[in-house]
């Protein structure tokens, strides 16, 4: 992963924490909103300085690396 896939990446990862943590509360939620613009732009911008707009499967592959998923063993199932 080279630098520009990295940062989008963690911009992405920093869009979904701050989204979270604004939505936690779903009473407060309308209130804090105004407080994704940011992080959401951020995230558009370093999406389009890479060339991943609109390709979800790259994208989610670059952020898979940096933070990969606890999936449950889904043999047991």
């Amino acid at each position: 992963m080279n630098e520009p896939e990295r940062a989008a990446a963690q911009a992405y990862l920093r869009l979904l924490q701050t989204a979270r943590a604004a939505l936690a509360d779903p009473r407060a939620a309308p209130q804090a909103l105004p407080m994704l613009a940011a992080p959401m732009a951020e995230a558009d911008a370093a999406l389009g300085a890479v060339g991943l707009a609109g390709n979800e499967a790259d994208f989610f592959r670059l952020v898979a690396g940096l933070h990969p998923a606890e999936r449950p063993d889904r043999s047991a199932a």
